[in-house]
């Protein structure tokens, strides 16, 4: 028999059969038929300066990481696990640059780590990593003692500062004809003072004469003094060799040519910025500097580069850390995938024994007990703002 329940009653049951639905657990949900489970992505670090002075080289470098990323993904990814890089900001500070290091390490369990185009905060960085047992490679800092100086763990996807600027310097004398030249260095920085260091050593050996060495603390931002001190020399220098990071590339070779000074302006990798033609504009010009590679060689390898970072960012690179960038995990990569492992030990054994890398900024090769190779050097020019692949130079 049926008989209607009262309302107080009814909206009694109600309540109750609400609740034993809330308590109730979810139905079991079950992957589509023929899918496979996620595999654990492989933790990578990717530790940059992508704010402060370093950004204009530090950020590019970053994209060129991310990009090498989704291609070694779109591809399988590496020993069937897709890559995770954990980036983070190391702000172009030593403090943050090791508390990035170490918050890769300890805190998400990277098995290795790339990044870094300066030496002073790679200095900084990599002991930690070392420490730790994990390997660094260096993206683009360019002390040519870094491996020793930091430890077995520790690898150089670029070429030293004596290899740069020996090729900067044999430049000034063979296709400049340059015979004396004037020497400005930052002082705050390992690469700055170490390239000034090896040019010198270069020019003068093979003849040359420095008629002037002048220093600027990095941040300076009036260079009046050391332009008055040039213009006074006579004779003028055939070339100015400035030593300086990215963020005074631009402001050195504007205040150059505005005070009249028209001599080629030289440099390293520290000039490799878009800031130079930011800053200086058409002022910019017989500017040249030594670097990782030229983004106009014709080389397949780099335009392959070329043409999928400008897929993938709406631009072109930037500049040769880009393509730092993108080796340096490739690298990374190919070592894990020769070691068959994750463990941090077998990575930097397989690091230790790359032979025959074929990077888009030159093979890399480590000799038995070397952690840094020997790479090509390109000479870039700068002429009315325009960067242009002038020659290649083999150690």
């Amino acid at each position: 028999m049926f008989r209607t329940l009262p309302p107080s009653l009814l909206s009694g049951v109600a309540a109750l059969a609400l609740l034993v639905a809330c308590a109730a657990p979810p139905p079991a949900t079950q992957p589509p038929s023929g899918a496979q489970p996620q595999a654990e992505p492989i933790k990578i670090g990717a530790l940059y300066g992508v704010t402060g002075g370093m950004s204009s080289i530090d950020a590019p470098g970053l994209n060129g990481m991310k990009l090498a990323a989704k291609q070694i993904n779109a591809a399988g990814g590496v020993l069937g696990r897709p890559i995770e890089l954990i980036a983070i900001d190391g702000k172009t500070d030593q403090t943050a640059t090791t508390n990035a290091a170490s918050e890769m390490i300890n805190v998400h369990k990277v098995v290795a780590i790339g990044g870094l185009n300066d030496s002073t905060f790679a200095l900084a960085a990599g002991p930690i990593a070392q420490k730790a047992g994990i390997p660094f490679v260096t993206a683009g800092a360019t002390l040519p003692t870094l491996p020793e100086q930091v430890g077995d763990y520790f690898f150089m996807a670029p070429f030293g500062d004596d290899a740069q600027a020996y090729a900067i310097a044999d430049y000034a004398i063979d296709d400049l004809k340059a015979k004396t030249a004037y020497m400005l260095v930052d002082q705050a920085y390992d690469f700055t003072t170490a390239l000034a260091r090896f040019f010198k050593e270069r020019f003068v050996g093979r003849g040359g004469t420095i008629v002037l060495e002048d220093i600027y603390r990095s941040g300076d931002t009036d260079f009046s003094a050391q332009i008055a001190k040039v213009k006074a020399l006579n004779p003028p220098p055939d070339v100015l060799f400035i030593s300086a990071v990215p963020s005074e590339a631009g402001i050195t070779t504007k205040q150059f040519r505005e005070a009249g000074l028209t001599q080629p302006i030289l440099s390293g990798d520290g000039f490799d910025t878009p800031l130079i033609a930011e800053v200086a504009g058409d002022l910019a010009d017989e500017v040249y500097f030594s670097t990782h590679a030229g983004l106009d060689n014709p080389d397949p390898k780099v335009q392959a580069f070329v043409k999928a970072y400008t897929e993938e960012y709406g631009r072109p690179p930037e500049n040769a850390f880009a393509a730092l960038g993108y080796d340096t995990l490739n690298l990374i990569a190919d070592a894990i995938k020769r070691a068959g492992s994750t463990d941090p030990k077998a990575i930097r054994d397989a690091l230790a024994a790359t032979q025959n890398f074929n990077a888009v900024t030159g093979m890399i090769t480590y000799q038995p007990g070397q952690r840094k190779p020997d790479k090509p050097v390109s000479i870039i020019k700068v002429q009315d703002g325009k960067y242009s692949f002038v020659k290649e130079v083999k150690p």
